[in-house]
């Protein structure tokens, strides 16, 4: 076991990264903040039995312990007062990008449910790292995607043309496909963002068409959201929020152009700028 001092200082709630940002016919290379995104392994043991992995969540770091507590209250695996304690995994087969990403609650007595579904090997080993991996081995084959500054700038009014939802109530999320000149495809509405995406890839699945090239959100960048785009084979994804540090790295390494704040005549691209021509 390391000691305090040789381990790698915990993550914090943000990360620097170098973007390029599009604004009034220029490209400005600058330093930004970008939320950090990392998985969070919970695991759950009680006397007499070894911790279990039960759910692998994403999560920005800080107060993994609060988290970890009240996702397993919430989830009905265990009450307030069976809660003991709460800590981070100790295992010496642990990476430096793990060591504060896999916790343990300890329960006073067995858990009141252990979903099957959730539970998967007690070992230790989720890292970023392997996340964005595990996603790259699931992608379909893509052609590299190239948009012109004025595409990218105009979809964001494109996709909210197609949002009835959201003129109505102001709490909808939307997902749009479009080709690589700006042309819509088909747009969902959903209360929740990953929905969304699944509805418009659904769309193109059931009727067996070609995907479009260019994934379009009315919301942030998460890294499910990237891995859905990877995963479908998509080669853009632009949004009117923030991505996240994982977002990020995963667009980068399947090679997905990532546009973010997509709004008011600017944007700021995170991952392809070089496929972004005026």
């Amino acid at each position: 076991m390391s000691t305090i001092g040789e381990r790698r200082r915990r993550p914090g709630p943000t990360v620097r990264d170098r973007v390029t940002e599009f604004r009034d016919g220029a490209r400005l290379e600058r330093e930004d903040r970008v939320i950090t995104e990392e998985p969070l392994e919970l695991r759950v043991g009680w006397p007499g039995r070894p911790a279990e992995r039960v759910a692998v969540t994403m999560r920005t770091p800080g107060h993994d312990f609060e988290l970890a507590a009240g996702w397993m209250v919430h989830e009905g695996i265990t009450t307030p007062r069976d809660v003991r304690a709460v800590r981070y995994c100790t295992d010496e087969t642990l990476g430096e990008l793990e060591e504060f990403n896999v916790v343990t609650v300890d329960l006073a007595g067995p858990p009141l449910t252990l979903p099957a579904a959730r539970l998967v090997s007690s070992a230790c080993g989720v890292c970023g790292t392997d996340t964005v991996q595990d996603v790259l081995a699931r992608a379909e084959a893509t052609d590299p995607v190239t948009l012109s500054v004025a595409t990218v700038l105009a979809l964001p009014d494109r996709l909210r043309e197609q949002q009835p939802g959201f003129g109505r109530t102001g709490g909808v999320h939307a997902a749009g496909l479009f080709e690589a000149d700006g042309t819509r495809v088909v747009v969902r509405e959903d209360v929740g963002r990953h929905n969304a995406v699944d509805k418009v890839v659904g769309s193109r699945i059931l009727t067996a068409q070609r995907m479009p090239p260019v994934l379009v959100l009315s919301g942030r960048i998460g890294f499910e959201l990237v891995q859905k785009a990877v995963v479908s084979g998509l080669g853009a994804l632009v949004a009117v929020g923030a991505p996240t540090s994982l977002a990020v790295s995963l667009a980068r390494e399947a090679g997905v152009v990532m546009v973010g704040f997509d709004r008011g005549g600017r944007f700021v691209a995170y991952a392809g700028a070089e496929r972004l021509r005026d």
